[in-house]
C-alpha cells in the first residue's frame, strides 16, 4: 500500500524526467547531424581547392590538417555560443531535475565531447576522401 501511494506520488516527475530526457536526446542527435551534414558539405565543396593545392605540391597532410582545425574551430564556436546560452536559461528546470544540478559540468562536458567528436569526423572523411584523389582528374571534371 505505501509503495503504491509512492509510485503514483513519484509518477508526474518520473514522466516529466523521462519527457526531458527524450527532448535532450533528440536536441543532440538533431545536433550532431545538422553538424555532420554541414561539415560534410562544406568539405566536398572544397574538393577542388584541396585539388588545386595538391596540384601545387601541397602535402596531403597539411590540407588534411587543416580541414580537421577549419572543422573543430566552427564546431568550438558553436559549443562557447552554445554553452553561454545553455547556462542562462538553465535554471528554469531546476526543479524537474533529480541527482543532477542544472549546471552539471559532466553532461556539459560529455555533450561537447561528442559535438566535437562529430566535427571532427565529419571534417576528417571529406578531407582524406579529398587528399587521395589525383588533382589532374578533379581538375578536368570541372
Amino acid at each position: 500500500m505505501a509503495n503504491e501511494a509512492l509510485d503514483q506520488a513519484s509518477s508526474g516527475t518520473r514522466f516529466r524526467t523521462t519527457l526531458l530526457t527524450i527532448f535532450a536526446a533528440t536536441a543532440i542527435r538533431l545536433a550532431c547531424i545538422g553538424l555532420y551534414g554541414t561539415l560534410r558539405y562544406l568539405g566536398r565543396l572544397r574538393k577542388r581547392e584541396v585539388s588545386l593545392r595538391l596540384a601545387l605540391d601541397a602535402m596531403r597532410n597539411q590540407i588534411v590538417a587543416r580541414s580537421l582545425f577549419q572543422g573543430l574551430r566552427v564546431a568550438v564556436v558553436g559549443c562557447v555560443g552554445g554553452l553561454a546560452l545553455g547556462m542562462g536559461p538553465s535554471h528554469f528546470i531546476g526543479s524537474m531535475l533529480y541527482g543532477v544540478s542544472t549546471l552539471d559540468p559532466a553532461t556539459y562536458g560529455g555533450v561537447i565531447l561528442l559535438i566535437l567528436l562529430v566535427a571532427g569526423c565529419a571534417s576528417l572523411v571529406p578531407a582524406l576522401r579529398a587528399a587521395r584523389v589525383e588533382p589532374v582528374q578533379v581538375l578536368r571534371e570541372e
